[in-house]
């Protein structure tokens, strides 16, 4: 819908400015009149050049729908009504991209489309877990309180997100600083001591020619390496968007001996946060394992889930199959053979998700602590190792002229 910008002044004579959306200048002037607006100036807004190119738009971040959510449910709780309360989010967003959202999916609740229908539209916006709560929440007349839950469990993803990244930004900042060092020691240090070892007249000593032949080799294929990097970095993606390659790496970054044990514990609690998220909000258990499953950001983790669905759709409790799956720990298994038993698998899911947010921070507390000593030691190593090196044959000349 355009935008007008106006000028005018308010029934006090005092001068006032501001913008108004509407289907065309008409409407624009018929809600200014409307608030006793006079001496009445009005033009469409001008298009942003780039306003249609979405890189150049602002994305719309977890933190956006969180406050949306929690602002929508304490609208309704307060007897608002839904297309009212979408009006006022929308009015008060500042991120344009969110904005232009609200106002469409008004537009569809206005015209007589459900609140979820309207926001599956919006698949960048929001995910298939989203709009599931939200249709269980419209068809249970409970909307109010699945928004709540849905804010609740996206802030808890989102911290646990936060420590996962944190983590790994140690780690990868240190790698990347040594890799720089490793370059500009041997394309730039080296080849100075490579200049003046070559008056000496002697054979360099194996650690020496070492690092001599390999800034040698370094320097001379240089491009051959950035490109071999780059046909490298390619490859593993165009593999990695295939579904057998999927499943390789993921099922390899699960087995591997230290982020292995962090990614599982972070699958579990993702599984088991989601899951009894969507089960207390009403959503039938086949429904929520489907959505369960394509959100589990793991392919591995993805097929045991949809096997999961298909053994309970055959009539088998929930936790045989997962145990069959081999990727829940026996733990988890029976706990929910517990819950399942009593018919209080929802929270049961919940006690889990819990201690296993609490696993993941002790194991990501025990993984920061392993890595620093062990990143020092490399560096250490590789830059000292380096260094010695290159006064070696300074050291054998001193002791050949004493």
């Amino acid at each position: 819908m355009p935008v007008y910008v106006w000028k005018g002044k308010n029934s006090a004579g005092e001068k006032r400015k501001g913008e108004v959306e509407a289907p065309d200048q008409a409407g624009a002037l018929a809600q200014l009149k409307r608030l006793r607006m006079t001496d009445l100036v009005i033009k469409e807004k001008p298009k942003d050049l780039f306003g249609n190119i979405s890189f150049f738009k602002p994305k719309v971040t977890g933190k956006d729908i969180v406050v949306f959510t929690r602002q929508l449910s304490t609208m309704i709780n307060a007897g608002l009504p839904l297309v009212q309360g979408l009006e006022i989010l929308e009015k008060q967003q500042e991120n344009p991209t969110f904005k232009k959202a609200l106002s469409e999916i008004r537009s569809d609740v206005e015209a007589g489309s459900t609140l979820a229908d309207s926001m599956r539209k919006k698949t960048k916006i929001f995910d298939n877990l989203f709009t599931n709560m939200i249709e269980a929440g419209e068809t249970g007349g409970i909307l109010d309180t699945i928004l709540t839950r849905l804010a609740a469990f996206m802030e808890k993803s989102m911290a646990l997100k936060k420590k996962i990244k944190g983590a790994m930004t140690y780690p990868t900042v240190c790698l990347a600083i040594s890799i720089v060092i490793l370059i500009v020691i041997l394309v730039f240090v080296v080849p100075v001591f490579k200049t003046m070892f070559e008056g000496f007249g002697h054979s360099l000593p194996l650690p020496t020619q070492i690092v001599v032949n390999l800034s040698n080799f370094f320097k001379s294929n240089f491009v051959y390496i950035i490109i071999a990097f780059f046909i490298l970095v390619m490859a593993v993606k165009k593999t990695y968007a295939t579904e057998n390659g999927r499943i390789f790496f993921d099922r390899t970054l699960l087995k591997a001996p230290v982020f292995g044990i962090l990614l599982r514990k972070v699958a579990v609690s993702k599984f088991t946060r989601t899951l009894s998220t969507m089960l207390s909000a009403g959503v039938p258990i086949l429904e929520a394992l489907q959505v369960v499953a394509r959100t589990s950001g793991n392919k591995v983790i993805e097929k045991a889930v949809f096997r999961v669905g298909d053994s309970i759709a055959e009539g088998r409790p929930i936790a045989e199959p997962l145990e069959e799956s081999g990727v829940f720990p026996n733990m988890v298994v029976q706990m929910i053979n517990v819950g399942e038993s009593v018919g209080a698998l929802d929270v049961m899911l919940e006690k889990i998700a819990d201690f296993y947010d609490d696993e993941v921070d002790q194991a990501v507390d025990n993984l920061t602590a392993m890595i620093e000593p062990f990143m020092m030691v490399f560096l250490g190593g590789m830059i000292g190792g380096i260094v010695v090196a290159m006064y070696l044959p300074i050291f054998k000349l001193s002791s050949v002229m004493m």
